[in-house]
């Protein structure tokens, strides 16, 4: 019987052997945390809220609330886990246009947005979230413009990028016929817009300030 020599395999085989025990010594990388998961439904819902074609915006954001989801599964204390779920359930409920479809996820977004703030009352992004549902919904689904109002206020007053706050704010004020200050906080939108790249924000900035006209 013909054997090969064994020599020139054995740095092949002392490769496999210390390979081996490299992957029997190293740990595995853990499971992402919530805070993680979290973290990256946000992006989705930020990257989502980029882009101009609607499907990858569905998607993004169908992927966003569900990274949410699964942070609050591992951790039901984290505000940021339930804003996740918040930011990416409120972009695809309006994904076609303003409109109420399911008074069961409204009450769903709702409750997510409650835990957010029971967590961190001074939740930025929570606080605007809310004052702008607040100012949108009609009061028979629980809305009430002037907390809204008050609330975005307080958000603009805090938070230098607060693009939504600003936009409904402009649209609050265009409604009682205050075009000064409306077209104030639509073109400061467009200003936060264009600089953060956010393409749905700057169309609706420059809508309404289209409708407002020129200034006087």
């Amino acid at each position: 019987m013909i054997t090969c020599p064994m020599g020139p395999r054995l740095p092949i085989l002392h490769g496999v052997v210390a390979l081996l025990f490299l992957a029997a010594t190293t740990p595995a990388r853990s499971a992402d945390s919530a805070a993680d998961l979290a973290a990256r439904g946000l992006e989705e819902c930020e990257a989502g809220r980029g882009s101009t074609d609607r499907t990858v915006r569905q998607q993004h954001f169908q992927s966003g609330q569900t990274l949410g989801e699964k942070a609050v599964q591992l951790d039901d204390n984290l505000a940021d886990a339930h804003f996740a779920i918040v930011c990416n359930m409120g972009e695809l409920m309006r994904l076609d246009g303003e409109s109420i479809r399911s008074l069961l996820e409204l009450r769903r977004l709702f409750a997510e947005l409650d835990r957010t703030l029971q967590l961190d009352p001074n939740h930025a992004k929570a606080m605007a979230t809310k004052g702008i549902l607040l100012c949108r919904l009609p009061r028979l689904v629980g809305g009430d413009a002037p907390a809204g109002e008050r609330m975005l206020r307080r958000v603009v007053a805090e938070d230098p990028t607060a693009i939504n706050s600003r936009l409904m704010l402009a649209k609050q004020c265009a409604s009682r016929g205050e075009h000064a200050e409306a077209r104030a906080f639509a073109d400061s939108a467009l200003q936060i817009a264009r600089a953060e790249g956010r393409a749905d924000a700057i169309a609706e900035a420059q809508t309404m300030l289209a409708q407002l006209g020129p200034a006087h």
